[in-house]
C-alpha cells in the first residue's frame, strides 16, 4: 500500500487531516493522525478527487470533433494534467458521416478507459442559438441518423445535446434515455413550456446554462427560468470569467445547490497555446487574449479553460467552500455519468483519482486510478 500523509482530504463526511492509501488502484484507507508508514508527506496540502469534465472538446493542439486519435490523446493528457482524471469527449454539429466517422474513432479511446464516453453536441439545435455549431449542418431531429451515431459509439455514447422546441425532438429525447444516453437540453430558443417538455420526456441536463440559449426575462422565463426550477436537472456552467460573470454563478450556485451544478470546460484545441487562429469542427475560431470566438461573426466558441481554473475560481470567486467546489468539479458530474460509485468523490473501496493542491489551489500533484500522472513535491 502507497501512503499520503500529512494531507488535508476533502471526504463527503468533511475535512479530514490524516493520510490516504492507495492499493490495486484504488483507496484503500482513509485515516486521521499520522501515517503508519513513511510515504508521500503532502505538509498539508489539499487532496480532492479527480475532476469530472462533461463537456470538452480539446486542448493542446488536439481536437476530439477531428476524430484523429493522436490528437485527442494529446488534448486528455493536457487537461489530466491540470486534474481532470474523468472526461467525455464531446464533438460539435457536422454532416453525418463526418460524426459517425469521429464516433467510431473515438469509441476506441473509450475502449482503451480513456474516455468515460462521448458527448454529442447537435446536430439537433436551435439555428437561432446555434452559437458556433456549423449553421449548415443542423438538422431536425431523426432516429435513424441517431440509430448510427448509437451503432457507432459502440456503447459508449454518453451523451447527446438537443434542442427540446424542434419537430421530434421530445421523441428523441425520450429514445436517447432508452438507448442510455444522457439527453441534454442547449443551444435552444425554447419556451418555459417546452423546456419543461423535454424534461418530462427525460432530459436531466442543460447543457452550459445561460450560453447558446434564450435569455432569461421576467415574463418569459424560457429554459434558464425552467431549468433553474426544475429539480431534474443539472445545469453545465462555464465558470471562466468571460462565459458569466462570477455573479451569474453565484445566483445559478445558489439557486441549484452544489448538488444540481456541474462545473464544465467547454475547451476546445487552442486551451494550453497561446493567440492564434484555429478549428473547432468546420469553424475557424480565433483566440485574443484567452477568449475564443468564430472568425466569423465573433460569436464565443469553446473555452481555453481548465478545471482547476474552474475550481480555484470557484473557491475565491464565487465564494463555495471547498466541499461545494469538490461537488461541481466532482461529485455532482460522476453522478450525471452514472459513476458515482467508482468516482467523484474521495471513500475507501473507489479509484485512487485525485488531486493534491497547494494552499493557493494550484495543482502540484495528479493521481488516476493509482498511477502518479504529477508526482507531488515531498
Amino acid at each position: 500500500m502507497r501512503v499520503l500523509g500529512d494531507a488535508r482530504i476533502i471526504t463527503p463526511g468533511g475535512v479530514r487531516h490524516g493520510w490516504i492509501g492507495v492499493a490495486d488502484g484504488r483507496i484503500a484507507r482513509i485515516a486521521d493522525g499520522v501515517a503508519p508508514e513513511e510515504g508521500y508527506g503532502l505538509r498539508g496540502r489539499w487532496v480532492v478527487p479527480g475532476f469530472v469534465d462533461l463537456h470538452t472538446h480539446g486542448g493542446a493542439g488536439g481536437s476530439y470533433p477531428s476524430g484523429d486519435l493522436e490528437q485527442a490523446r494529446r488534448a486528455f493528457a493536457f487537461h489530466l494534467a491540470h486534474g481532470t482524471t474523468t472526461a467525455l469527449a464531446s464533438l460539435v454539429t457536422g454532416p453525418l458521416d463526418d460524426l459517425v466517422d469521429a464516433t467510431g474513432a473515438l469509441a476506441e479511446l473509450c475502449d482503451e478507459g480513456l474516455f468515460a464516453g462521448i458527448h454529442w453536441e447537435g446536430p439537433y439545435l436551435s439555428a437561432a442559438r446555434c452559437g458556433a455549431q456549423d449553421p449548415r449542418s443542423l438538422r431536425r431531429p431523426d432516429s435513424a441518423e441517431f440509430a448510427r451515431l448509437v451503432k457507432a459509439a459502440r456503447g459508449h455514447g454518453r451523451m447527446i445535446t438537443i434542442a427540446p422546441e424542434l419537430p421530434g425532438a421530445i421523441d428523441l429525447i425520450a429514445e436517447s434515455v432508452a438507448e442510455g444516453v444522457i439527453a441534454a437540453l442547449g443551444h435552444t430558443d425554447c419556451s418555459y413550456e417546452e423546456f419543461v417538455a423535454g424534461a418530462d420526456a427525460g432530459g436531466t441536463v442543460a447543457t452550459h446554462l445561460f450560453n447558446g440559449m434564450r435569455p432569461l426575462h421576467h415574463r418569459d422565463p424560457g429554459p434558464i427560468g425552467a431549468a433553474l426550477n426544475d429539480e431534474r436537472i443539472t445545469v453545465e456552467l462555464i465558470n471562466d470569467g468571460v462565459h458569466l460573470h462570477p455573479g451569474i454563478v453565484r445566483m445559478a450556485l445558489k439557486a441549484v445547490g452544489a448538488g444540481r451544478a456541474a462545473l464544465i470546460t467547454d475547451a476546445m484545441a487552442a486551451a494550453g497555446l497561446g493567440d492564434g487562429s484555429y478549428r473547432l469542427g468546420a469553424m475557424t475560431v480565433d483566440v485574443d487574449g484567452g477568449v475564443a470566438r468564430l472568425a466569423e461573426g465573433g460569436a464565443l466558441a469553446g473555452s481555453t479553460l481548465t478545471m482547476d481554473v474552474a475550481f480555484k475560481r470557484a473557491v475565491r470567486l464565487a465564494g463555495l467552500s471547498m466541499a461545494d467546489a469538490v461537488a461541481v468539479t466532482s461529485s455532482t458530474p460522476a453522478r450525471v455519468l452514472g459513476l458515482d460509485h467508482r468516482i467523484g468523490s474521495l471513500e475507501e473501496g473507489k479509484d485512487a483519482d485525485l488531486v493534491v493542491l497547494s494552499e493557493e489551489l494550484t495543482v502540484v500533484g495528479v493521481m488516476r486510478r493509482g498511477e502518479w500522472i504529477i508526482d507531488p513535491p515531498k
